[in-house]
């Protein structure tokens, strides 16, 4: 197996500068949530999915909608309810009386950034069609593939409070999802400045800071950003130990593990590393981990948490040391 070429300091200076650049656009319209737009960065140049899960009122919406507006290139909105059907998002073949042949007519998933708006609105099968194209990148219609534009991004939003009307995602598609994040209530001095209009400006109003291409050649160094053989051991062992924890009836996936390592990857070219350290691990663990984690029935009704589940599993497996990672 070829090894990638070691990123050289001027494309790790490169990078970091692109990350620096999108996240202040970014935050001129989200107020302080400067972690959680770094999240999402991390997610975007890791070409992971995004799910926003959070009370109604506090800006997710508008974070994905930033995201979209600082990128120039196709985003669509796609508003999930109980009536949309599967092909009002991956597109239908219609009938073309003029050429006596079938036309294939693409539908919102054909973007690069797709805001899925309370996606848990959607029924099952609704929300079963996003399953091919989040992970294979391609929709299949009428038995014929059709790939989606690159990079590719959805970024969906949901409200665990009010659950009247709504359906829960099932684990296979919340596996599919490289980060759950929640954005929180503003600080009371962030929120005095809502108040006073300073985020008056709306996400479509944003100049894009680069395009889909700059974007894509993001992704490609994240790809080549190095991480030491032990750092994989540690990934695995954190994820083994989820599984074999007392409280859990289905752990971390191996899709989680690699999703760690790539979103790792981005995480540490964000700050002008080209090499991840355990640190970069730590922090994503929850926002990676925590949605993949299945609760058995006696640990919910106790009480016991995702995060719970995680902190246990990372006290329990050694952290490499400098000299090993």
């Amino acid at each position: 197996m070829t090894q990638p070429q070691p990123l050289t300091p001027a494309q790790v200076a490169a990078f970091a500068d692109l990350s620096a650049k999108l996240a202040e656009t970014i935050s001129t319209v989200v107020l302080g949530k400067p972690e959680v737009v770094r999240l999402a960065l991390v997610a975007l140049f890791a070409q992971g999915h995004v799910l926003l899960e959070d009370v109604p009122g506090v800006g997710k919406t508008t974070l994905a909608r930033a995201i979209a507006g600082s990128v120039q290139g196709q985003w669509r909105r796609v508003q999930f309810t109980p009536d949309l059907l599967p092909s009002d998002v991956t597109g239908v073949t219609i009938f073309n009386q003029a050429s006596r042949g079938f036309e294939f007519h693409p539908g919102p998933i054909f973007a690069n950034i797709v805001i899925a708006d309370e996606i848990n609105r959607a029924s099952p099968k609704t929300q079963s069609a996003l399953l091919e194209v989040m992970e294979e990148r391609t929709v299949t219609v009428d038995g014929v593939r059709h790939a989606v534009p690159r990079p590719f991004i959805v970024v969906a939003t949901q409200n665990p409070v009010e659950m009247d009307g709504t359906y829960r995602l099932p684990e296979a598609q919340l596996d599919r999802f490289l980060m759950k994040l929640s954005i929180g209530y503003p600080e009371e001095s962030v929120e005095i400045e809502v108040l006073r209009g300073a985020s008056l400006r709306s996400p479509e109003a944003l100049d894009p800071v680069c395009n889909t291409e700059t974007i894509a050649e993001a992704v490609r160094l994240a790809q080549r950003a190095h991480i030491a053989d032990p750092l994989y051991t540690y990934a695995v062992r954190i994820a083994t130990a989820t599984r074999e924890h007392k409280h859990v009836r289905v752990g971390v996936s191996p899709r989680g593990v690699i999703a760690l390592t790539k979103a790792a990857c981005a995480y540490a070219l964000t700050v002008g590393r080209g090499y991840v350290l355990p640190e970069d691990f730590k922090a994503l663990f929850v926002p990676v981990f925590a949605h993949r984690i299945l609760l058995s029935p006696d640990a919910q009704l106790r009480g016991v948490t995702a995060e719970e589940v995680l902190a246990d599993a990372i006290a329990a497996v050694p952290v490499p040391l400098p000299g090993q990672a």
